[in-house]
């Protein structure tokens, strides 16, 4: 795997062409996706290490992406460490018992990984038997992880979250710190199961502001990247042009951009670094010429060196099928 394009543009290179995966790669918009999801619930799929490693394989075999992503989903932890968790059809993810005040704190537990969760570390193995490219681990990082568990679902404004930023804010850095270590050590168990790189999902630190970016976000995504060693650690915020400038104090060694930023320009902000992304979702869509001409954008944007073609977020569950292949298809013939 060490000679993959994959690794290779996470050391920097300068390739014929980017690797090509896609976040959200399995899942709604592949019909053998629901084959296997009817059979089970959203949480025990992700608990079922064999339906789990087939869902994982089954973009690749449709694709021939240069890269795999495990079957999981960021919330696993927070579950873990006990609170009562449920995905609901037209909802996503609720959790029922949210944090709303500092002393909710005290019914949280500190999970064991290798005992409390080791569902996705079996999914690892039973995949890098199979697998012809690089496999990543993810998690979600400590403050997206915060936000999901006090506001209890998604949120439009965040409200409860801020409150805490506002009203409890050493609270707020406890939880955050648990976080961080849990994540840490969750990517590392990963990554000692065959994952050959890991990345960090931020998805809602994009709704702070850059001074509460740099209290709440940065630290503990910094933390939590810390904890990994042995691969490559990427980072990814949501909505990151007004802190691009940040996103270096998070120490990571390669960074995912969502399609608002420009990635010539995130280059001379972020320096020599390798960075992944970032076709907006919505543009596999569009008719073929279309896809190709933005596919091309994005890559010319990018530069030879340090690139993996991506998504600026996950695949939406819609997307055409044709849209994703005439996308994989036009990276895969690029030659710089």
């Amino acid at each position: 795997m060490t000679d993959s394009l994959l690794l290779r543009a996470l050391r920097g290179e300068a390739l014929e062409r980017p690797p090509v995966w896609f976040m959200r790669q399995a899942g709604r918009y592949l019909p053998e996706y629901h084959d296997v999801r009817n059979q089970v619930d959203f949480l025990t799929l992700c608990r079922r290490p064999d339906l789990a490693a087939e869902v994982t394989l089954q973009p690749l075999r449709r694709f021939g992406f240069d890269a795999s992503i495990v079957f999981n989903d960021i919330l696993v932890p927070p579950a873990a460490m006990g609170m009562d968790l449920e995905f609901i059809k037209g909802r996503g993810p609720v959790f029922h018992d949210p944090l709303r005040a500092p002393a909710d704190l005290d019914r949280l537990q500190v999970p064991d990984v290798q005992t409390e969760m080791p569902e996705v570390l079996e999914t690892i193995r039973r995949l890098v038997a199979q697998l012809e490219v690089p496999l990543f681990g993810f998690a979600g990082a400590p403050f997206t992880l915060a936000a999901y568990m006090i506001e209890g679902s998604g949120s439009k404004n965040f409200l409860h979250i801020k409150n805490w930023v506002l009203h409890h804010p050493d609270a707020l850095h406890e939880l955050l710190g648990n976080l961080a270590d849990l994540c840490g050590a969750y990517l590392q168990a990963q990554a000692d199961a065959g994952a050959a790189a890991v990345q960090l999902f931020d998805t809602w630190a994009g709704v702070l502001g850059r001074d509460d970016f740099d209290r709440f976000v940065v630290p503990y995504a910094q933390r939590a990247l810390a904890g990994v060693s042995g691969v490559p650690r990427l980072y990814f915020t949501r909505d990151c042009g007004a802190v691009l400038d940040r996103l270096r104090a998070v120490d990571a060694d390669a960074y995912a951009l969502d399609w608002r930023v420009d990635l010539a320009q995130a280059r001379q902000v972020l320096g020599e670094v390798p960075i992944m992304g970032n076709l907006d979702p919505v543009a596999l869509y569009g008719p073929p010429d279309e896809i190709r001409r933005r596919v091309a954008a994005v890559i010319q944007s990018a530069g030879p060196k340090g690139h993996v073609f991506n998504l600026g977020h996950g695949i939406l569950p819609t997307t055409p099928i044709e849209g994703v292949r005439c996308a994989v298809d036009a990276v895969r013939a690029w030659r710089w």
